[in-house]
């Protein structure tokens, strides 16, 4: 996968959680990353390419924070035997 590949992945992944950049920036950081927060949000905002490490720890803090959420609310069935054919 290219670097401006991943980059655009981990972006739309980022922006489809609550979390603020500062927020990704403190679960990044204490994973190991090493850039700023400045840094961190030009890379969100597609102003700054990081080295596959970083862009690793990156990746890996949204992706942490998206599995650590409880999954969205299910619409329940009836109670008959399980869902309905189609």
């Amino acid at each position: 996968m290219s670097q401006q590949e991943q980059q655009r992945r981990t972006c739309d992944a980022f922006r489809s959680t609550a979390l603020s950049t500062y927020e990704l920036w403190l679960r990044y950081f204490s994973l190991g990353g090493n850039a700023g927060e400045e840094e961190v949000d030009a890379y969100l905002y597609s102003s700054l390419l990081l080295p596959a490490f970083e862009r690793d720890m990156l990746a890996l803090a949204v992706n942490e924070y998206i599995a650590d959420q409880p999954p969205p609310p299910r619409a329940p069935y009836s109670g008959r035997k399980g869902p309905p054919a189609v």
